[in-house]
């Protein structure tokens, strides 16, 4: 059975669909979930999340609700957003990132459409998974750095955004890669083709101009 590394962040809607998809992946691989600070990773690669662009934000949200809906995966947007992922994100380390405590972060948010940085939202999501001491427990220091791990090793992946999944090395990204996952699971062969091997080298043509 292959080992599939899954990268997510709460703060993404996309991620919160992959996971309520994650049943079509499970029986198939063994799989490693990996809470990542999303912006970190824009932080790294010089990027705008899709919240930082006005026109793209209000697009993002729009299609993420369609997608939902296309899917038939409840989806309730939190009261605002971007919010702050990070207690959420340690909460998932505190609980061994076990893929039902996961899923349930996910729903509180994104199906019940609450905040996790809210006080009164985050006490109640605590009592929800049973979790006791946690402001404690999320401020411990192991904690924190395997939250940091995490970023760092999903940035020698070459992981730029969430969700992300990697596997055999190989990188997928996005909500909508899920499938693109599950072929390359029963054909690895699919990059080898003599086309893929091109594009997978194709040279820069021109770059726009920095600054």
């Amino acid at each position: 059975m292959k080992n599939l590394e899954w990268y997510f962040d709460f703060i993404s809607p996309f991620s919160y669909l992959a996971m309520e998809q994650s049943h079509r992946l499970l029986q198939n691989v063994d799989v490693s979930f990996k809470p990542v600070l999303f912006a970190g990773l824009l932080n790294h690669w010089h990027h705008k999340g899709p919240a930082e662009l006005p026109p793209k934000r209000r697009y993002t949200m729009r299609y993420v609700q369609w997608l939902a809906h296309k899917h038939e995966i409840p989806l309730t947007m939190p009261p605002a957003h971007p919010f702050n992922p990070l207690n959420a994100l340690r909460l998932s380390i505190v609980l061994h990132n076990d893929p039902d405590a996961i899923r349930a972060i996910f729903r509180f948010i994104w199906r019940d459409g609450r905040r996790p940085d809210d006080p009164q939202s985050w006490h109640e999501l605590i009592e929800q998974l049973g979790v006791l001491d946690a402001a404690k427990r999320i401020a411990a220091n192991d904690v924190k750095q395997e939250l940091r791990a995490n970023g760092r090793r999903a940035l020698d992946l070459g992981v730029f955004g969430v969700p992300s999944l990697v596997v055999d090395g190989e990188l997928f990204w996005g909500f909508d890669a899920l499938d693109f996952v599950i072929d390359y699971l029963r054909n690895p062969a699919i990059f080898d083709s003599e086309e893929m091997r091109r594009i997978t080298e194709l040279p820069v043509g021109v770059e726009r101009r920095k600054g």
